[in-house]
């Protein structure tokens, strides 16, 4: 699957794999379609999905392939960028779009 790429003018833009893109829209309530856009008034509620659906995902970080010296990044690690691009568009009254 192609990178998505979030972007609102607030932040630098964040490109994410496609599969964890889709995870990440998928927890703030806005399905799979790219590309998409959250309104401004919408995204707070976009980010309270978001955070609420991490917080019932356990935080492990595992080794891939079993290399104790490669780890797994987490999707909470992985959310990171998105958290303070919604956080920085809420902040800033304007939208977030993704293509």
């Amino acid at each position: 699957m192609a990178p998505v790429t979030f972007k609102t003018k607030a932040y630098a833009n964040i490109l994410m794999l496609g599969d964890v893109a889709i995870k990440m829209l998928e927890m703030m309530g806005y399905g799979t379609s790219i590309p998409g856009a959250i309104d401004s008034d919408d995204l707070p509620d976009a980010l309270r999905n978001l955070e609420q659906a991490l917080a019932k995902i356990p935080r492990q970080d595992e080794p891939v392939d079993d290399e104790e010296d490669q780890v797994a990044v987490s999707l909470h690690n992985r959310a990171i960028p998105l958290l303070e691009l919604l956080r920085a568009a809420i902040n800033d009254k304007t939208f977030m779009r993704w293509e």
